[in-house]
């Protein structure tokens, strides 16, 4: 599917369904946008447990034993001059039947924001749900000349020769991960902009080296007035609250992965800031609260 096949069957304005959410972070304009739902076996949502107790925790958050769906969140933040663009959601996939998602260019066109305006891209890590949408046909050749793609050192280098020895995707996941990162890095190597640890990629806008999911996997924090979001990219999803010792399918590393989540959720709770995950539903901004030896999510209100 072309770029100009995804903008001509893009969805009227009155979506039946919210799909953007404005929100302000000092004098940091925030856009949560949704590219929809990915449908995924849910026993990928924790391999190291048995079924049976999978199936009990989906029971108790009424939610099928067959079929995940995983809302896709990405972030438009505007600082100064600059507008920067955090993950870019799943794209489309001719393999993968996937048709709930990959909507985020029509849902940017629908916001009124242009691709052409995008000045710097913040890729969280490599996986097709975070890149699919830069990788459409069409998509590269109207993104500014000058776009400045921010992703990890170790990302970069992780994706030349990726181990997925201790995932358990579903079966043609790993082909699919391998085409997308090679396509992204065959069409915007030329633009990307490596860090080790941090990098400040606009005022008050820091992309921050998180590991765990993947080696690179960054989350992005912003910061301003005294106020504070953090978009944790796939640091955090809806079981790992009450259940963060359970390993994602998804995750290249799970005891990092673990160690990671657990110390943004006890961060988090100190803190009380709030907070945006990839995969939690929209418009996804939580704060989090302690329980026992477990955490509990707390949506964020909703502010008209």
């Amino acid at each position: 599917m072309t770029l100009d096949t995804v903008l001509e069957t893009r969805p009227a304005l009155d979506e039946p369904v919210p799909s953007r959410y404005a929100l302000q972070v000092g004098d940091i304009d925030v856009l949560v946008i949704s590219d929809g739902v990915l449908p995924i076996p849910a026993h990928v949502l924790a391999h190291n447990v048995e079924p049976k107790i999978l199936d009990a925790w989906l029971d108790e958050q009424f939610l099928p034993h067959e079929v995940a769906e995983w809302p896709l969140n990405v972030l438009v933040v505007r600082s100064g001059e600059q507008t920067i663009l955090v993950d870019a959601g799943l794209g489309m996939d001719p393999n993968l039947a996937l048709e709930k998602a990959g909507r985020l260019v029509q849902r940017l066109e629908a916001a009124g924001i242009a691709l052409e305006s995008i000045t710097d891209v913040v890729v969280t890590h490599m996986h097709m749900d975070h890149i699919g949408g830069l990788i459409i046909d069409g998509t590269h050749e109207r993104m500014r000349p000058d776009l400045r793609v921010h992703v990890a050192a170790a990302e970069v280098e992780f994706w030349k020769d990726p181990d997925f020895s201790k995932t358990a995707m579903p079966e043609g996941f790993p082909d699919a991960l391998r085409g997308a990162a090679n396509r992204f890095m065959a069409q915007y190597g030329s633009q990307i902009r490596t860090f080790e640890t941090e990098a400040e990629v606009a005022p008050g806008v820091t992309a921050q080296l998180t590991g765990g999911h993947t080696p690179g996997h960054c989350m992005v924090r912003v910061a301003s007035g005294g106020e504070a979001l953090t978009f944790v990219g796939d640091a955090i999803f809806q079981v790992g609250f009450d259940q963060p010792g359970w390993y994602n399918g998804f995750e290249h590393d799970p005891a990092e992965s673990e160690r990671v989540r657990v110390k943004l959720l006890r961060e988090f709770a100190a803190t009380r800031e709030a907070f945006v995950a990839t995969h939690l539903p929209f418009p996804s901004i939580y704060h989090v609260a302690v329980a026992g030896d477990a955490f509990r999510a707390v949506p964020a209100v909703w502010d008209y």
